[in-house]
């Protein structure tokens, strides 16, 4: 199978590079612009440091892959987040809201602290029984579901929700372009370029960054690691899984063998319903009895 020209956008050095790195702010700003559709677009950013607790940082699995600030100040959190991570919701909440509160100084009062929007593309689905792929999550009044207070905001890309294919490119929105970019850029021909960024030159870009002919031998080696790191966690994750079903089918054959024991049923008839032998069920039997 012959390597797409395109590397995969979701591979945490392939992120950052695109939207991390200083060469490529103009990339982060649209795409900011694009996904968010603030009243008041981002014409400059900022980038911050990405460790938010330095103390605890060497035991953390991930910290923030991009935090900046626009010229007004406001901070935004950017993360792709590949594997399933339980909590992962609690985690973006708490990250935003340690970005809100590390504004506060002596100097700062309350009414100075700018707003906090955290924005993650996730490769599995955090809220998986949404409607929609993309969701906004605020502080509202629950009865009256005003959104009164602005100052922290959750934006969440789950693209597993995301159903739209080459097909539908014509008539995408920017917002569901960069949807595609997450979920296929790795997949896209040099020929659907084009269409994929819909003539947009900041998308056309980003799917520039990808050339996997513009990156160092060093970099696609580090690139190739994570990836076969992403597929070997998925293996482990699948095997678990398997394991489990496994087990959890084994467990509901024997409640059903010592359900059937408790009624009287021969020991030969529950081995042959079940497909347990007949000393497996007749140790269920002795284990029913202490």
């Amino acid at each position: 199978m012959v390597a797409s020209k395109f590397l995969n956008p979701r591979n945490d050095l392939v992120f950052k590079r695109v939207f991390g790195s200083e060469k490529n702010k103009d990339i982060l700003i649209h795409f900011l612009n694009d996904i968010l559709d603030r009243s008041s677009p981002i014409k400059e950013v900022t980038f911050l440091k990405t460790i938010q607790d330095p103390e605890i940082a060497p035991l953390r699995v991930s910290i923030i892959d991009v935090m900046c600030e626009d010229q007004d100040k406001n901070r935004f959190i950017i993360e792709m987040q590949i594997s399933h991570e339980k909590g992962f919701d609690r985690r973006a909440l708490y990250y935003a809201a340690r970005a809100y509160c590390s504004q506060r100084t002596r100097n700062k009062k309350f009414h100075h602290l700018k707003d906090v929007y955290f924005l993650a593309i996730t490769d599995f689905a955090p809220f998986p029984k949404k409607k929609s792929w993309f969701s906004r999550i605020g502080l509202k009044d629950l009865d009256t579901n005003e959104h009164d207070i602005d100052a922290i905001q959750l934006f969440f890309i789950q693209l597993p929700l995301f159903k739209k294919t080459k097909k539908d490119l014509d008539t995408m929105t920017l917002r569901e372009k960069w949807a595609y970019f997450f979920k296929h850029a790795d997949e896209t021909s040099e020929a659907d370029i084009e269409k994929a960024s819909g003539g947009d030159e900041i998308i056309k870009r980003a799917y520039e960054e990808l050339n996997r002919f513009s990156w160092s031998e060093k970099d696609l080696n580090y690139y190739e690691s994570v990836e076969m790191k992403k597929a070997a966690d998925e293996a482990v994750r699948e095997a678990a899984y398997e394991k489990g079903m496994e087990k959890g089918r084994l467990e509901g054959i024997r409640k059903t063998a010592q359900g059937m024991l408790k009624h009287g049923l021969p020991v030969e008839e529950i081995a042959t319903i079940t497909g347990l032998s007949e000393a497996a069920v007749r140790s269920l039997s002795v284990t029913s009895k202490k």
